[in-house]
């Protein structure tokens, strides 16, 4: 789970970075475009061949970058507009395109309008997705797949008093997978699996907008359909140790359908406006699940293992909130907010287990999870003068949690037990914003919350943060300091949990010159949970284990610089320089622990890695409406030390070379 977190945390990290491509900032062909008849347009097209020379770890370079050689169309960008305003069957298209080709990253937007008769916005969008996870599965977990996602929006009449709309969603997820099943007890080997994943979601939706008296209605009805369709499988032995398995099958379909209204209302007048906004949804789901395994235990014994789970259920939401502002006073303002939401989970489901081997039966149903969350807040802000104001506000929130756990006697669905838990919330926040002298403004807030009876160890219990940003501003430089800080203290009937995080952040921007100007940030964010744990373990026989902590630290630094030079009327050449470095805990090795259980925990609680890249952009103009662009990238990733003693070392050398061509 750290583990996990922390590539999630770098990947936001690393991938705010520029990329040498794909789209160069400078552009080609007339700024005002050329006409055709009744129109003028507007475009530039950017095709090209990226290049990839990659050492090392093949695939976590394809989890994290995953730039390979190849043709594509880096960017392009097409505006065609009416000269009158009054186009026969259109007054606007804009057409852009973003990494079309070989790239892992495409998209694609299309925006057609004609005034006061329709408007029409579409965007398509691709990402080959690679997950290697061999940190935490030695190989044995991976997914190849392809993700798409595309929205179609058509708005009527948009500019009259009362507007309809309709849209339409997909998203698909398809590709090979590699997972793993414990087969044929709580202490059987991992054995790999074989998954073809097929995921599909769509969406109808249908509304309008209706303006009256100063308040605007919009309403809007919802059909969602998701498919699951995702089959596992093993056409061949395998064994790992004593445990032999000699076929799985599985079959899950899981097909669900969600219909539901959404209405909003708005409305200004001179010392008030308000917002209140409802959703109904009312999904209903028929899932089914058909298991079966054969071979043999750690023992030798035979096994044929059948599963089935099947049933329907029902997912009723309600969720409402209204927002309130009010203006009694030029120099204050207050809003209140009150949100409410109702989400039931019933149905009749079952898990059934049939052991072939044994003639034994095992049987699991379920009956109904409820959970109600209401919360509200009042914040005020008073603006004492031009240059400062203050704010402040309150906010509580109250969660209930009910459920039927079924009962494990077969044949006997119905006899249940009912189960009762509520959380309340309260916090506190204040503030200002101060402008001392021309050009600098100061931000400074904080909170203090606590909470009473939290779910999980890391819910928020006795916390507490605080945020600050000083920003000085000119037309030539700009330059900018923050600091963040959250502390979470927590402890529950289980266990303990406490977390702190700070952040530092500064970044600057200067024209020094007309044809000089200069970038650049830094980042540091440090990190570090401790919580109690409770497991079982052992060689032989499982047994409880306590008085072990989940310990991890991290501290990130991240550095991001560049420069723009301008060669004359010709050329632009762009240079810049990222590092994100976690220095961990200090240490620069693992040491050996007292026992294994501690040596596993201990290998974990720190990850120092480092992730650099330098890149260096030229473009030449080579006519009015052409230009020549070469660009170059280094990629390198060092782990110092990883899970399991596997280090996911990789280097890249990449670099592309394009046509920026306005026709």
């Amino acid at each position: 789970m750290k583990n996990t977190f922390l590539l999630l945390l770098l990947g936001g990290l690393l991938y705010g970075q520029e990329t040498v491509a794909p789209v160069t900032d400078e552009k080609v062909g007339p700024p005002r475009g050329e006409n055709l008849g009744d129109y003028n347009i507007v475009q530039q097209w950017e095709f090209g061949y990226r290049t990839a020379a990659i050492g090392g770890n093949a695939d976590v370079y394809r989890a994290d970058v995953n730039f390979r050689s190849g043709m594509s169309l880096l960017g392009s960008s097409l505006t065609m507009n009416s000269k009158t305003g009054h186009g026969k069957y259109f007054d606007e298209i804009v057409f852009t395109t973003q990494g079309l080709g070989s790239d892992p990253y495409g998209a694609a937007t299309l925006r057609v309008r004609k005034n006061a008769l329709y408007e029409y916005n579409g965007t398509w969008r691709q990402n080959n997705y690679f997950n290697p996870a061999l940190t935490v599965s030695n190989g044995l977990h991976l997914m190849d797949t392809q993700h798409r996602w595309q929205d179609h929006d058509v708005l009527l009449f948009p500019h009259a008093k009362i507007r309809l709309k309709a849209g339409y969603s997909r998203v698909g997820q398809a590709g090979p997978a590699l997972s793993t099943e414990v087969l044929f007890d709580s202490r059987g080997d991992v054995l790999p699996v074989f998954r073809n994943i097929k995921r599909e979601y769509n969406e109808y939706r249908l509304g309008g907008d209706v303006e009256y008296g100063g308040f605007r209605f919009s309403f809007l009805r919802r059909w969602e359909f998701f498919k699951e369709d995702t089959t596992d499988n093993v056409g061949y032995v395998e064994q790992v140790n004593t445990t032999v398995l000699t076929h799985f099958a599985r079959s899950e379909p899981n097909h669900g359908y969600t219909s539901s209204w959404m209405g909003n209302l708005f409305g200004e007048r001179k010392w008030f406006s308000l917002n209140a906004h409802i959703n109904y949804s009312g999904g209903t789901k028929n899932f089914f699940l058909n298991e079966n395994a054969v071979g043999t235990d750690r023992f030798g014994g035979s096994q044929n293992r059948q599963v089935f789970v099947g049933g329907t259920g029902s997912r009723p939401l309600l969720a409402g909130d209204f927002n309130f502002t009010l203006f009694p006073a030029s120099k204050l303002t207050v809003v209140n907010n009150t949100s409410v939401s109702n989400l039931r989970i019933a149905g009749n489901s079952t898990y059934s287990q049939y052991d072939l081997a044994t003639f034994s039966y095992s049987e699991l149903d379920f009956q109904f999870l409820g959970i109600r969350l209401i919360t509200n807040s009042t914040d005020a802000r008073y603006k004492f003068t031009k240059k400062f104001d203050v704010f402040g506000g309150f906010r509580y929130s109250q969660r209930l949690i009910r459920s039927d756990v079924a009962s494990t006697t077969p044949g006997y669905p119905f006899d249940s037990t009912y189960y009762e838990q509520t959380n309340t919330a309260k916090a506190g926040a204040f503030g200002f914003n101060w402008m001392p002298i021309q050009h600098l403004r100061i931000h400074a807030e904080g909170e203090i919350g606590r909470s009473d009876n939290p779910f999980t160890p890391v819910s928020e219990k006795n916390y507490q943060g605080i945020k600050t940003r000083i920003q000085y501003r000119t037309k030539t430089f700009t330059a900018s300091t923050g600091y963040t800080e959250n502390y979470n203290n927590n402890s529950i009937i289980l266990t303990s949990y406490a977390s702190h995080s700070r952040n530092y952040s500064a970044d600057t921007s200067w024209q020094a010159r007309p044809w000089l100007s200069l970038d650049g940030s830094y980042s540091r964010l440090h990190l570090d949970t401790v919580g109690g744990i409770a497991f079982f373990a052992g060689t032989n026989r499982s047994t409880y284990q306590s008085g072990y902590e989940s310990i991890f630290i991290s501290n990130i630094h991240a550095v991001n610089i560049g420069a723009r030079f301008n060669l004359g009327k010709r050329a632009d050449l762009y240079t810049a320089y990222s590092i994100t470095k976690d220095t961990g805990d200090g240490r620069s090795s693992l040491a050996t622990q007292a026992n294994s259980i501690a040596q596993v925990f201990y290998n974990v609680q720190t990850f120092p890695l480092s992730f650099q890249s330098p890149l260096a952009r030229l473009s030449v103009k080579i006519s009015p409406k052409l230009r020549w662009n070469l660009g170059y990238q280094w990629y390198g990733y060092h782990e110092q030390f990883g899970v399991l003693n596997v280090n996911q070392n990789y280097r890249a050398h990449t670099g592309f070379t394009s046509l920026l061509w306005a026709f």
